[in-house]
């Protein structure tokens, strides 16, 4: 496998100069255009979780001997406000917005160097397979991580000052040490992730699969994977890495917890944190427009029926998750890349800073999603829809020439290619897999 990495390093030189060109253009964005190009207030950029604003105003009442809870400001985790808080500082308004645009320029720079480790694991376990078929193994991981540092929304989450790039790469961190089967750091990644937005919590079924059978095989009625000592043969499910995950998980949660505790020791305790963060996500307070679509539904249903359809916009999310997993078991990272599609799609305050993390993991299944139907189509509603956005939030609120249906039908629009990206994606992996089923079925007699 090392040698494989090395003669893609040296074959695809333009990675490096790639990457550091996105690194060098968000640095140039920040320090000379710190006021045209501050995303910080657009609703599809900032939301009531991730706003660097509330964030700020979190860490002044803290600094004033008050719960930085108090109000309906920030609703983040108080980690954050110890690790960005200092950042948010009067400083002087460009020393500040370097420092926190430094911040989020290295979280996702150290974001594409794991999607890229990943995606070249990923390309060694699926050589096989795709000889099988006769098809090109394109360089998954540098694409992948390309993909995530190009992306115009991964830019604009970072002139934003979102704290989105830190919740991905606590999302990217715990799939990559799942793929390492470093166990430790897989459940610190899932522990952070869960307790910044919640919603990543239902990565722990792929990060199981991971952790116990391995990388994205595939299925093994379908394929057998050969081994270099005996020929082929199946791959067993540990049970004990999975055992020692959720032990890790338990002691980070724990560890978090009492660090939580600490920092608010003088202020509130761990109830008021729950219920400003976890029970603000669930009970979707806050109504101001974004770029999801509960915002709008809760805004007009009866108060009456508010708490059903809480519940029922909730568990929908959990009704896809056992599906998915048992249709998909056998490809843990492209499930893992659907769950956060999906919560991304569900969740209760969206940004794009989702949409791009899970636009940068699509990246890592080039090779198997080669033949994937309406991608122009997709590209071209992404772009439309994502250019109306500001458009239509700008006759609504300033001019008053519009209305709020005006700025939620780009939202539903935004919501149904992202529901279109989903099933296509995996309809074409499921298309990869009835292909190899064709091309392997000679090799699987010869082995019997």
């Amino acid at each position: 496998m090392e040698e494989s990495s090395g003669k893609t390093t040296k074959k695809h030189p333009w990675f490096w100069s790639s990457a550091v060109a996105s690194i060098v253009l968000r640095l140039v964005l920040i320090v000379y255009f710190p006021n045209t190009l501050n995303f910080s207030s657009r609703p599809e950029v900032s939301t009531p979780i991730t706003s660097l604003r509330r964030l700020a105003e979190g860490y002044w009442l803290k600094q004033s001997s008050m719960s930085p809870y108090a109000g309906s400001m920030y609703h983040g985790s108080p980690l954050l406000l110890s690790i960005l808080g200092p950042l948010t500082g009067d400083r002087g308004e460009g020393q500040s917005h370097l420092l926190c645009g430094l911040a989020f320029v290295i979280a996702d720079f150290i974001t594409a160097i794991l999607i890229r480790a990943i995606g070249q694991l990923l390309q060694v376990a699926d050589i096989q397979s795709l000889k099988s078929l006769g098809a090109k193994n394109f360089p998954a991981g540098d694409i992948a991580a390309l993909v995530y540092l190009w992306n115009p929304l991964t830019i604009i989450t970072c002139l934003g000052y979102s704290t989105s790039p830190i919740e991905n790469l606590m999302i990217v961190l715990s799939l990559y040490g799942a793929c390492r089967r470093l166990v430790p750091l897989a459940a610190f990644g899932l522990v952070m992730a869960s307790h910044l937005s919640l919603y990543p919590v239902i990565l722990i079924i792929p990060l199981v699969l991971l952790i116990g059978s391995g990388l994205d095989t595939p299925p093994r009625k379908l394929f057998l994977q050969p081994n270099h000592v005996d020929g082929y043969k199946k791959t067993n499910f540990s049970r004990r890495r999975v055992v020692l995950f959720f032990l890790w998980a338990s002691v980070w949660a724990l560890y978090v917890l009492v660090l939580c505790s600490i920092s608010l020791k003088e202020y509130s305790g761990l109830g008021e944190m729950f219920k400003r963060t976890y029970g603000f996500i669930l009970s979707v307070e806050d109504l101001s427009p974004n770029i999801g679509v509960l915002w709008y539904f809760f805004a007009e249903v009866f108060d009456f029926f508010r708490d059903f359809f809480l519940i029922v916009f909730h568990i929908n999310i959990l009704f896809m998750v056992l599906p998915l997993a048992i249709r998909l078991h056998h490809r843990p990272c492209f499930l893992a890349f659907v769950y956060v599609a999906i919560s991304s799609i569900l969740k209760s305050y969206p940004s794009v800073g989702d949409s791009a993390l899970y636009l940068g993991l699509l990246g890592l299944f080039v090779n198997a999603l080669a033949d994937m139907q309406f991608s122009f189509f997709l590209f071209s509603g992404y772009l439309g829809t994502l250019l109306l956005s500001p458009v239509m939030h700008n006759l609504w609120i300033w001019r008053g020439t519009g209305n709020a249906n005006f700025y939620f039908a780009t939202a539903m629009a935004y919501a149904c290619f992202q529901i279109i990206l989903v099933v296509e994606s995996v309809s074409s992996m499921l298309n990869h897999d009835r292909a190899l089923k064709k091309g392997a079925t000679p090799v699987a007699k010869k082995v019997q």
